[in-house]
């Protein structure tokens, strides 16, 4: 697994979450279940944990290793996110379901506590990194294609074999086989793995060097802000580019990171999902079931193909940042069914009772196909086809959304070009 699905790469967690309760500190060559699993690199971190490239002594691979942070809800978090992968990983035993597998859990005592650890495939880079690495244009609509059919063979079986809703798709959450350079995937570089501390190796958690808190914190200061810088110097300089080659790029990828999935008959939170990717019944507090995910995969495929999100909201004067959405939501796709305005525990906060924004009046609409013409240049016929294979799971209503089933049969994804 990618560091991006589990973390940030362009910032660290910090020194002060290594304490009791909290991140357990890992250097290079620490050894893990009795010696089988060796830290090689730190892939990436998140709110409960951080993950880390390992080595199975055992079978000879490499794997991401996370490591929960050790408090009780952590802990509890972590059993969830356990029974769910082991549903998923027994219920594909041959593999073949493009979602990520779990392939050992087991607990680790440290100073700080008690930690639950995960042993996941290793797997390469993330969507959003592809995307970055393409100059954030959009990719060759068979490359869409080919991804877009790996997504909705992980949801169908999600939903409609295991009953599981996901709530959290997004690009960072889907991972390719392998890394977009060869030279940066420890398999295909052939570098030899790490099976002791090396003698250099500090006591710093996250980077293996000793340095006081005082000068840890200004450098992480400046990391962030050198990130910010390089964020927005890529995006201006790929403007000005065009997209790389992506020939040769194996693009068959899978689903990860299901802690925040939930049964469909035991929904764990009613704010799912990241903003971006946000349905609107989410949005309304209107209930939520497996149509959720299929709203989040729609953008998902709108962003491989475009190189930008189709929904970025932000809060103005006078105005949420749900009502912006909402907003964007209509101007791109018309105005939301009354039924959908009046069932929603917060539709009352946002909507009048003639279905209209209260504190959004003035909407500029434009049809997604139109959208795709004008803006990213696409062919009639190609803004057509795709808009016709994106609109339905765009629908308000989410019991109108196609299943992932259902998009599998689709025309658009079965076009040769």
């Amino acid at each position: 697994m990618s560091s991006c699905s589990s973390g940030s790469e362009e910032e660290d967690e910090g020194l002060d979450s290594y304490r009791k309760g909290g991140y357990h500190s890992v250097k290079i060559g620490d050894s893990f279940a009795g010696g089988r699993y060796i830290a090689q690199k730190k892939l990436g971190w998140g709110e409960f944990s951080t993950v880390w490239l390992a080595y199975d002594t055992q079978s000879s691979k490499y794997v991401a290793l996370k490591i929960q942070k050790s408090a009780p809800q952590f802990a509890q978090a972590a059993l969830h996110e356990i029974q769910v992968l082991s549903a998923i990983t027994n219920g594909d035993p041959s593999n073949i379901k493009f979602v990520g597998h779990l392939v050992d859990h087991f607990k680790h005592a440290g100073p700080n506590g008690q930690h639950s650890c995960m042993v996941l495939e290793f797997l390469g880079d993330n969507l959003l990194r592809l995307i970055k690495y393409n100059r954030y244009k959009g990719l060759a609509m068979n490359k869409v294609r080919e991804i877009c059919k790996c997504i909705l063979i992980a949801l169908d079986y999600l939903h409609r074999e295991l009953k599981l809703i996901h709530t959290d798709l997004k690009l960072e959450n889907i991972l390719l086989y392998s890394a977009i350079v060869p030279s940066k995937d420890p398999v295909k570089s052939g570098t030899p793995p790490i099976l002791q501390r090396p003698m250099s190796e500090g006591t710093n958690p996250s980077f293996g060097l000793s340095i006081n808190s005082s000068e840890k914190k200004l450098k992480q200061k400046a990391r962030k802000a050198v990130a910010r810088i390089s964020e927005r110097r890529g995006f201006v300089e790929g403007v000005g580019k065009g997209a790389r080659c992506l020939d040769g790029i194996d693009l068959r990828c899978k689903v990860v990171d299901f802690g925040n999935a939930c049964w469909e008959s035991k929904p764990l939170a009613q704010e799912i999902q990241t903003r971006q990717y946000r349905a609107p019944e989410v949005i309304l507090e209107s209930g939520y079931s497996f149509p959720v995910d299929m709203w989040s995969f729609a953008c998902i495929a709108f962003e491989l193909a475009t190189g930008e999100m189709m929904f970025t909201p932000t809060g103005g004067e006078g105005y949420t940042e749900d009502e912006d959405q909402l907003a964007l939501m209509m101007e791109l796709l018309g105005k939301i069914p009354r039924k959908m305005t009046a069932r929603g525990a917060r539709s009352k906060d946002y909507f009048n009772r003639y279905g209209d924004l209260k504190r959004i009046r003035r909407l500029k609409n434009l049809a997604l196909d139109k959208l795709l013409v004008d803006k990213y240049t696409f062919a009639v016929t190609d803004a057509r086809e795709f808009a016709a294979f994106l609109c339905p799971l765009l629908d308000f209503d989410p019991e109108k959304r196609p299943t992932a089933q259902q998009c599998l049969q689709h025309p658009w994804l079965n076009i040769s070009s």
